[in-house]
C-alpha cells in the first residue's frame, strides 16, 4: 500500500477515534463543569503540544526531514503549549482575561495545523521522515529515545493494586 495513503488512513482513524470518545466521554462531562472549568479541561491536554520541539531533535525524526517543515511545525506546537499553560491556569483562577487567553490560544492552534498540512507537501515531506513523532499525538512518550512498543505494553501491564488497611 502506498506510504502516504497509510498515513492519511492513520490520520483519519485517529481523529474519528477521538471523536467518539468526545461525544460519549467527554461532552457529557463537561455539561456539569461551569464554563471556565469546562474550557480549561478542553485546553489542558494541548499544554503537552511542547512536545513538538522533537522535531528538532536529530535521534528522533530521521535526518531526511525538510528543516523547513520541522522548524515551524515545532515552534508553532511550542507556542500552542506555552498558550495553553497560560490560558489553562488562567481558566482555573478565574482571571478577568482567562477567555480571550483561550480564544488566543485557539486561534494560534487552528492556524498551526493547516500550516502543517499546507508547509508538508510543500517541502516534500514523506512521513517516514518523522520518525517517531508520528505517533507523538496518539502517544506522546514516544517521542523520547524509548522504543514505543515498550511504552505501550508498560502502559497496559496490569499493576496490582495495594490494599492499605487500617492500623
Amino acid at each position: 500500500m502506498n506510504t502516504l495513503a497509510i498515513f492519511g488512513i492513520s490520520a483519519l482513524i485517529s481523529m474519528v477515534s477521538s471523536g467518539i470518545v468526545a461525544k460519549f466521554y467527554v461532552w457529557p462531562r463537561l455539561g456539569s463543569l461551569g464554563r471556565n472549568r469546562a474550557l480549561a479541561a478542553l485546553v489542558a491536554p494541548q499544554m503537552f503540544r511542547l512536545v513538538g520541539l522533537s522535531f528538532l531533535v536529530p535521534e528522533v525524526v530521521s535526518p531526511s526531514l525538510p528543516a523547513a517543515f520541522a522548524a515551524p511545525a515545532a515552534y508553532g506546537d511550542f507556542v500552542a503549549g506555552v498558550l495553553a499553560i497560560i490560558a489553562t491556569v488562567a481558566l482555573l483562577q478565574g482571571a478577568s482575561w482567562a477567555i480571550a487567553g483561550a480564544w488566543f490560544f485557539n486561534l494560534w492552534g487552528s492556524a498551526d495545523l493547516p500550516l502543517a498540512f499546507y508547509n508538508g507537501p510543500h517541502f516534500g515531506l514523506q512521513p517516514g521522515a518523522l520518525g517517531a513523532t508520528f505517533f507523538r499525538d496518539r502517544d506522546r512518550a514516544c517521542a523520547s529515545n524509548k522504543p514505543c512498543a515498550d511504552i505501550r505494553i508498560s502502559r497496559s501491564a496490569r499493576i496490582p493494586k495495594k490494599r492499605y488497611e487500617d492500623t
